[in-house]
């Protein structure tokens, strides 16, 4: 199946090439040298540096390593990866040409396009959507009930430390970056939330999967708010693929064949499920020595959604939360996506176009 797959992918890759190949611009470095390229084909590069995190909400980067999905599609480049543990450092990483692109939580994307003005990237696909939310005590029933609560975030003004201030603004409740106001929010790691939440020294977490269900399952925490119950249609993004603009101008080609990797691995994880649960806990295995427990790795996958629909209207409410709560200053996000290539492989696939647009 997968090779049918990828052989349909990359004929409809070629096609679209053909006939709508995207022009090179500016000058090759030293690890992005040009590859041979038919004359009228898009500009490909010899190497593809790919960062992801060692995280379950970034399955389709996971699968497409382990399973080849990303190699057997880049032809004539060689694929090279690097993984992280925060958005900060992905970025920092992107900006400064040590990777071309990643797989990345929305706001660091939105951070980076802020700080370079607009120039340093483009979301050019959707990954992951849902799979976060705010695991409580027990005894904690409403918002009113977490005054004088401590509850924990992964960092401020991440994706889901801003979606736990909004949803305190909506009820009515404050919390200030210092951690005082009537909730105290505190920035710590996922596995310092999970185990001090296990220990009692904090009575909550907004935090993503597999944290989510490590608290609910190991430690009988409670689900208060699944974070999908407040968006439209019941999904935001909570992962998606971007890279640097240099690197998209320069190499079309290149970036093609990784969304034609890319598309491949969201359709393996559709269509064999078990497997890709087993293989992106291998390569989490491969890469941190800690595999997941088979129970919190069913619930995890069971709480998420593959797609590569980027859902850019939860973008920019996303950024429109950051401000009212003090953490962005505002920030024009006209021309953040660049969903062409994608669509173009997606129509050529038999698969609907995705959209940039915001929320209506």
């Amino acid at each position: 199946m997968r090779s049918r797959t990828l052989r349909a992918l990359a004929l409809a890759t070629a096609a679209v090439a053909a006939t709508t190949a995207l022009a090179a611009c500016g000058s090759s470095d030293d690890d992005n040298q040009k590859a041979d390229t038919p004359a009228g084909a898009a500009a490909e590069s010899k190497t593809l540096k790919l960062g992801y995190f060692p995280n379950i909400t970034h399955a389709p980067a996971l699968v497409g390593v382990n399973k080849g999905l990303f190699k057997d599609a880049l032809t004539g480049t060689e694929l090279t990866t690097q993984t992280f543990n925060a958005g900060p450092a992905a970025i920092e990483a992107l900006l400064s040409g040590a990777i071309d692109a990643t797989y990345i939580g929305p706001n660091p994307a939105i951070n980076g396009w802020a700080k370079s003005n607009g120039q340093a990237l483009k979301i050019i696909a959707g990954s992951t959507s849902g799979g976060a939310g705010l695991v409580v005590k027990e005894g904690i029933n409403s918002p009113a009930d977490l005054k004088g609560k401590k509850i924990a975030t992964p960092q401020l003004g991440n994706t889901q430390d801003v979606a736990l201030r909004a949803w305190l603004k909506e009820n009515g409740l404050n919390a200030d970056t210092n951690g005082g106001g009537d909730v105290s929010i505190l920035p710590q790691d996922n596995a310092t939330a999970v185990q001090a939440f296990a220990q009692g020294s904090i009575d909550g977490a907004w935090v993503p999967e597999p944290n989510l269900s490590k608290m609910l399952l190991e430690s009988k925490g409670k689900l208060l708010v699944d974070e999908k119950t407040l968006w439209p249609n019941q999904q935001f993004v909570t992962t998606h693929l971007i890279v640097s603009q240099k690197f998209l101008k320069e190499y079309p080609g290149t970036v093609k064949k990784l969304l034609q990797g890319h598309i491949a691995s969201v359709k393996y994880i559709t269509d064999n499920n078990a497997d890709a649960q087993k293989a992106a806990n291998e390569q989490i295995k491969s890469l941190t020595s800690k595999p997941l427990k088979d129970e919190i790795l069913t619930a995890a996958f069971k709480n998420l959604t593959f797609t590569n629909d980027p859902i850019a209207g939860s973008l920019f409410t996303s950024a429109k939360h950051a401000e009212e709560v003090g953490l962005l200053k505002p920030v024009d996000l006209k021309g953040i996506y660049d969903l062409g290539p994608l669509n173009e492989l997606l129509k050529a696939n038999g698969q609907p176009a995705v959209s940039d647009a915001a929320a209506s």
